[in-house]
Parts: C-alpha cells; structure tokens; sequence
C-alpha cells in the first residue's frame, strides 16, 4: 500500500532532476560587459577582435574574456566602472560601421549554454535594463507630410488631364502653376475636395494661373501629434518584436519617447532596430537624364533625384514623385526568390495596391527601383566626449524592368539575409512617420539601489526558514518532507521562469514569498486529514492513503480560485502587476505539483509497504 508504478517514481525523479538543471543559471550571475556588433549584422571577423583588444589595452582596461560569436563579439569585464569606460572607448574609436553597446553576460558554465539554458530576466527595480530617450524630428515630419501633398497634387492634377508646369514646395505651403487658365476653376474645386485639410486658393502670377495649397497651423499640429502618436506606436510593435518582457514605451513631453527594456540580452539590437527609420520607396526611373553627368555637375533635371546604387555605387536619376512609401504597406515577411536568393515578400494597402497596378500597367517595358532609406547611427567626440548623431543614407537597392501588372503583392530583392530579415521585421512593424534619434541612452540601475535584490533574497530566505522551522516542529517527520517539497516548489518556480524567460520583478519576488506561505497550506490540509484518520481509528498506511485522496479536492478548489485571480491580475494589470501575476500563477501550479505529486513521493518511498505503528506527524 502507498507505493508508486516504478515508471511514476522515474517520473517525479526526472522533473525534479531537470527542473533543478533548468534552475541552475539563476545562480551563476551575471558579468557586465560590452557587445560589438556591424551595423550591417554581417559575421565580425578576428581582425575586429584583436582591434578591440588593443584599444582597450592602449587604454589600460582590464577585461576578463574577449569572446567572439558569429555576428557579435562580447567582452567581459570585472566591474561596471570598466565596462563604462570601454563603452566610451570603443564608440570613439572603431568608427561608425560598428555599434557598441552594454550589456550583461551570463557567468554559467559552457555546458550550460550548450544545452541552451538560460537564466531568467530581471526587471529594471532588480537587474536594471537598456534606457532610450529618443526625440522625433519634427522639422523632418512636417517636410514629410508636404512632400506627400506634393505628390498628391500632381497625382491629381496628372490624374484630371489638367496640365501643369511646375509644383513646388514652399515652406508651408504647395503652389502649383498652370499652363492654361481655363483649367484653374476644375483644379481648384478639385483639390478642394480631394484634399480637405489644406487652404486651396487661386491666383495669377507673371500671367500664368497658380494654384496655391497652405497648410494651416491647426493641420501642422495635427501632424506633429500624429507623428509622435505613430512613432510611439511603432516603437511599441517594434520592441514587441523584438520579445523584450514589459517593456515601457511612453511619451513624454512634445517630441519625446522613453523606452526602457528590463532583462534585454542583445541590446545592440534593440538600440538598431527602436531608432532604426529603414522604409522603402518605389520609383519609376527617370530616364530624360544623364545620371552620371547629373553626378558630377551636381545640377539635377528638375523632375528628378538623384541616388546611388548599393550594388555598384553608380549614380542612377529616378522621378521625384513617389509611387509607393513603406507606410503603406501591410505585411512583409523575409523569404526566399524563385533564384534562392533573399527577399522580402510585400503586401500593400487597397490604395498602395492601386498605385501600383496604375504605375505597372502604364509603365510595362520601362525600369522601377527600390529605394531603401535607413537612419545610421555614428559617434563622434564633442569636447572629449562620445556623442551618438544619425545620418540618413537612401540608396537603390535594385533597379528592375516591369515585366507584368501587379498590385499589392511581390518581392524586392537586392539584400543580404540579414538585411532581409531586419527590413522585414522595420515593415511589419511600421514605418515610423519621422525620423528619430536617440538623446540618451543609459544603463538602468534598481530603482531603490542594490539593497532590493539584497532584502528581496533576504525576505524569500527568512520566509523560508520560517516556514521550514514551523513545520518541522508541529508535523515533525512529515514537516521535514514537506519542507523537501517547498524547497522544490521554489526551484521548479525558477526552471518555469527560466524557461518562459519571464521577467521578475521586485513585486514578483513578492509573489514567491506569498506562493512559500500559500504552498504549505496543501500540505496542512493533508496532515490534518492524517491526523484525524488516526484519530478515528485507521491504521498509519490508511490514515496517509485517505489523507492525500480526501484533501485532493480541497486543494484543488483552493488552488483554481487564487489561479483565477492571477490570471485576472495578468489580463487587466500592467507593469509590476502583471509580475506579481505570473509568480503568483506560476507557484500555485508548481505548489500543487509539489505538494500532492513529490511529497507524496518521498511518504511512498520512506513509509509505503511497511508495517507501521504510528506516524510521526
């Protein structure tokens, strides 16, 4: 009697032995350290390595290891005052092509990182994270938004028959000049209807009609919010993507976002991806002009601009008017051509797909470039200190003849795997409406000092013992075992953490204190029922039998019902909330496990089979 199945008992030994393995890294801690990484994400190289070295040995930094990966080389310091320190030299020295950034590597034995174990995350009040404060360009913004009216109008006026000579863009306002008057009256009524947000007037300049489309300072602060508005919104999906755990991204003030990333691993990453604006326009080339004379004279036919290719770095003249823009995309997906060769799979919008099936079916035979525009980062020295600027790079990335009608899905190609993949993920997420660069960037200390982690580990330790020394003295024997199941309660509670790579929290550690207090009410509730199973006269083997079977459904009822409030907690919380949620989940379904599965476990191999007189309980 109370004797598991030998493929039961394998079992429990074999989800206490890996959850232990799984726990494991938490332990180890953490080194602080400095990731160098290409922006382009190609492999970095040993000469790069050994360049890395003798700056920081020029510098007199002491480091502990110089690890290389395949796209990114980690260096290992001691203490946070070093990695600062190599942080600030590495930006002013290794030039613009490389990112440097902070970050914090794990000290876990190499075995470990090859079974792909990894410790958990900790929020910014315990481990601290990455901290942006980024700031939209709002010049940039409003210079967009023109240009698209810009293009609207001569969409319109191309569109309506209505032939025109020039249309610029005058500060706040677009002017639009006519070849014949007698079209003035037809243009302006319908720019007045087609677009409603500008003051559209009519005049005569020189004796040639003009069109003149202002934009009014409301419009311009509608533009400005909706910028910020849409930047904080893609900023939010791009961190999304990334998989960072409760992330904070906010506004603050007119033309700010912070953004705080708990517990990242690839902050080099996160910083290209969140002040990355890659987006891509489609253009038809222009094919009046001479680009490589364009190039060298500097003077570029009015109807056009003039790029380089990426391929080559020859000048190429494309149409100033814009086809199609990134923001009117709706999903794109890196993939593979019908040649094996990168590509990234693009969907449009209702009206970007009829752009474009106007644009291929009027244009068949004649070439259409891609146009990939990005915002690099670089660092210079101001007054003897590193100062990250952006510059913004547009170049063609292919130039291809159209060979048939489509709409709103194809491919672009021209990338390398990585890019494909990045340009992937930047689309997906969102095109940001203005550029944006990063102010500030710091490392997050615990919002209340080292001392959170320090009383944090204190209160489970002390709570613990607590909880350990009561049991051992009102249940004895059986508090021992149920001390064993606690203590493994905690540790299948850092293996699921572990594994979920969930974030925790000074609130969470919060949650495990409580989920210890609450994990032992399973086991009273069976010691109880123990207890007056002897006392009603069952011998010791009846009275553990009936103990675990007739406590089960009290457990259970208590258990569901906390559950239901954790999950409610996760759904409708936010911030340290949700963190207390999902310890809290977490260690009632661990505790349960724990308290009827393994102690019954360890009962059934100390007392099951045996004829015994008492209990000590």
């Amino acid at each position: 009697m109370n004797q598991y199945p030998l493929w039961k008992n394998a079992l429990v030994v074999i989800v206490a032995v890996a959850s232990i393995i799984i726990a494991l890294p938490n332990f180890y801690g953490e080194d602080p350290a400095v990731q160098v990484s290409l922006l382009s994400e190609m492999p970095v190289g040993e000469p790069l390595a050994e360049q890395i070295a003798r700056e920081l040995e020029n510098d007199g930094l002491e480091y502990l290891a110089l690890e290389r990966a395949e796209n990114h080389i980690l260096v290992r310091f001691a203490e946070t005052e070093a990695q600062l320190r190599a942080v600030d030299v590495l930006q002013a020295t290794l030039g613009d092509e490389v990112t440097v950034a902070l970050n914090l590597a794990p000290r876990m034995p190499g075995w470990m990182q090859s079974l792909g174990l990894r410790p958990m995350n900790l929020g910014l009040d315990l481990r601290g994270g990455v901290h942006f404060l980024l700031e939209v360009d709002m010049e940039a913004a409003i210079e967009q938004a023109l240009e698209r009216y810009e293009s609207d109008v001569r969409a319109f006026l191309r569109e309506e028959g209505i032939r025109y000579s020039a249309v610029t863009v005058d500060r706040q306002r677009i002017r639009a000049t006519l070849r014949d008057a007698a079209d003035l009256d037809r243009a302006v009524r319908g720019l007045r209807r087609e677009l409603p947000g500008l003051d559209v007037q009519a005049a005569t300049e020189s004796g040639q009609p003009v069109i003149e489309l202002v934009v009014s300072e409301q419009r311009m602060r509608e533009i400005r919010t909706g910028a910020i508005q849409q930047n904080t919104t893609t900023i939010r999906n791009r961190v999304d993507e990334l998989g960072v755990a409760e992330p904070l991204v906010q506004r603050q003030g007119d033309s700010g976002i912070v953004v705080q990333l708990p517990g990242v691993q690839d902050t080099a990453r996160a910083k290209r991806i969140i002040s990355a604006t890659a987006t891509v326009e489609f253009r038809m080339q222009y094919l009046e002009g001479d680009a490589a004379a364009a190039a060298r004279t500097g003077r570029v036919p009015p109807g056009a601009k003039l790029y380089k290719r990426r391929d080559s770095g020859l000048p190429v003249l494309l149409n100033r008017e814009i086809i199609v823009t990134g923001d009117q995309l709706t999903d794109a997906s890196a993939g593979f051509d019908q040649n094996n060769r990168p590509a990234v799979n693009i969907t449009l919008d209702s009206q970007g797909g009829r752009r474009m099936l106007d644009t291929t079916r009027a244009n068949l035979g004649k070439p259409m470039a891609v146009v990939f525009i990005e915002n690099r980062p670089y660092t210079v020295l101001v007054n003897g200190e590193p100062e990250t600027r952006f510059r913004t790079v547009e170049e063609v990335i292919s130039v291809a003849t159209i060979q048939g009608v489509f709409s709103n899905r194809f491919q672009i190609t021209g990338l390398e795997p990585a890019e494909a993949r990045n340009l992937a993920l930047l689309l997906r997420a969102g095109s940001l409406a203005a550029p944006i660069n990063i102010v500030e960037e710091r490392t997050i200390g615990p919002s209340l000092g080292a001392d959170n982690i320090e009383q944090g580990v204190k209160a489970v330790v002390i709570g613990s013992l607590m909880v350990f020394v009561f049991m051992a003295l009102y249940y004895r024997a059986f508090g021992l075992i149920a001390n064993i199941g606690l203590i493994m309660n905690v540790v299948q509670m850092l293996a699921v953490l572990s594994l979920l790579q969930a974030t925790l929290t000074l609130p969470g550690i919060a949650g495990i204190v409580l989920t210890i207090g609450m994990a032992v009410d399973a086991n009273v509730l069976i010691f109880e029922r123990m207890r007056e199973e002897l006392r009603a006269g069952s011998n010791p083997q009846q009275a553990i039998s009936q103990g675990y079977d007739k406590a089960l459904s009290s457990i259970l009822d208590g258990n569901i019902t906390t559950l239901i409030a954790g999950v409610v907690l996760f759904i409708f919380g936010t911030g340290p909330i949700k963190g207390f949620a999902v310890t809290l989940s977490i260690g009632i379904l661990t505790s349960m496990f724990t308290a009827i599965i393994i102690t019954r476990a360890v009962v059934n191999a100390i007392c099951g089979g045996r004829r015994l007189q008492t209990l000590w309980i």
